[in-house]
């Protein structure tokens, strides 16, 4: 049978793995596979900056020894309908037997690897933001192959989408009639001994996990496993689980970083970098004394009245607007005084009714005193159960129809009153006798 391509060799050719030579199992795209992908996002993360794509003069594949080897670079200033490739990696430009002449996409050969790459530059243009795929397809020599690509835009001018760069693995996958006799012979082998390295795992055992958009032809997707609205999130979700508190921050800050780089995705990018900031929360309130190095390396203060706001600095930036820092830190508190469980916010923020606007006006709302008694009212009350002392009826009792008014007296030798007329209405004066004639 063939034996799978290895994903990391600067040429294409065949592995063995000693002491199992005559049992392969099938051909798996794996995690550490799946890892080129994401170091490769990591990669165009680290080159972001400030700017809203990386600037192609930060990008050099071939000082790439990881992933440059399965790399293609496009060049759009000349246009999008037939761009320039300027960069081949040495590994993709055998497995596909391209020409040392090559020069654009459409020199690209038909039902080679590099034509299931460049098929979704498009989908660049479209989305501002990084896309990733995965599907299995028959190339030009009618050999079965899985393959997972990412694709990543670059600028010259810190506007213009004008470079792509896109990174991809592959394998070889057996066909029907190898699997079943190889599948046999694995019978055969457990009847006759132990396995001792365990029952071979099925092709995509490991996925997919919803990590990548696919292409037309992935075989065997559905809805649940894709989330074609959010790919960068997606990847991101495939590095290993943060550890210490300082992980759980460094996967916020990246997530926060996604959330800045294309406003087409920016409602699920934000919610996703909220979601490990709360995670980041819980566990500084679980390591304290982690937490408080962390904020003295950053020379961030904490405010008792604010406690979430340096959780947004560090995520997002000290730097970031003061309006949706303390937005960000509003949440937080939210997700912290509704006890919402780590590694949740995000999905509750996409679901819940008005999603971080209305998450933050509830905490605002719940923030806000108790309103306070109204002390007139209950001196109005007072005076209405008052005792009378006296009716008199004025020929002028003013035109308004207010239930207090104020009379103008004038006292007489022998201690009477005598009722001179109703003082004009005047809605402070009135409220000040009422408070002063009720104690």
């Amino acid at each position: 049978m063939d034996n799978p391509q290895p994903f990391d060799s600067e040429e294409p050719g065949f592995s063995e793995d000693d002491g199992n030579a005559a049992i392969e199992a099938p051909p798996e795209v794996g995690t550490d596979e799946r890892r080129m992908h994401v170091r490769a996002y990591n990669h165009w993360a680290s080159l972001l900056k400030d700017n809203a794509y990386p600037s192609i003069e930060d990008l050099d594949p071939a000082a790439i020894g990881d992933f440059g080897p399965n790399s293609v670079l496009l060049d759009f200033t000349g246009g999008v309908s037939d761009p320039i490739i300027t960069w081949l990696g040495g590994a993709l430009r055998g497995e596909c037997d391209v020409a040392d002449d090559i020069e654009s996409i459409s020199d690209v050969p038909p039902r080679s690897l590099l034509s299931r790459l460049t098929d979704h530059y498009m989908q660049i243009i479209a989305n501002q933001a990084p896309v990733g795929f995965e599907a299995e397809f028959e190339n030009h020599r009618d050999v079965n192959m899985m393959y997972r690509g990412i694709l990543m835009p670059f600028s010259s001018d810190n506007d213009t989408i004008d470079f792509i760069y896109g990174v991809i693995n592959w394998k070889e996958v057996v066909d029907q009639r190898t699997q079943a006799e190889l599948a046999s012979a694995v019978d055969q082998a457990l009847q006759d001994q132990p396995n001792e390295t365990g029952d071979a795992g099925p092709v995509w055992a490991d996925g997919p996990s919803g990590n990548f958009v696919p292409a037309d032809d992935a075989p065997n997707f559905t809805a649940s496993d894709v989330a074609p609205d959010d790919p960068i999130a997606a990847l991101d979700a495939q590095v290993e689980e943060p550890e210490t508190l300082v992980d759980f921050l460094v996967a916020a800050r990246e997530s926060a970083a996604e959330a800045r780089t294309a406003d087409q995705r920016s409602r699920a990018a934000l919610y996703e970098a909220l979601g490990r900031a709360h995670d980041f929360a819980i566990g500084a309130d679980a390591e304290p004394e982690a937490y408080a190095e962390i904020l003295d390396d950053a020379g961030i203060t904490i405010q008792e009245r604010a406690p979430m706001t340096p959780i947004a600095k560090l995520v997002f930036g000290v730097d970031y607007d003061k309006t949706r820092l303390t937005e960000f830190a509003c949440a937080l508190s939210f997700a912290k005084r509704e006890h919402i469980a780590a590694g949740t916010f995000a999905d509750f923020l996409k679901g819940h009714r008005g999603g971080l606007k209305a998450v933050v006006a509830e905490e605002r709302a719940a923030r806000r005193p108790a309103s306070k008694p109204d002390k007139l009212e209950d001196a109005r009350e007072t005076l209405r159960n008052a005792p009378v002392q006296a009716y008199v009826e004025l020929d002028d009792d003013g035109d308004s129809n207010a239930e207090f008014a104020l009379l103008m007296a004038r006292r007489l030798p022998d201690g009477r009153l005598a009722i001179i007329g109703v003082v004009p209405e005047d809605a402070a004066l009135t409220a000040k006798a009422i408070r002063k004639t009720a104690g």
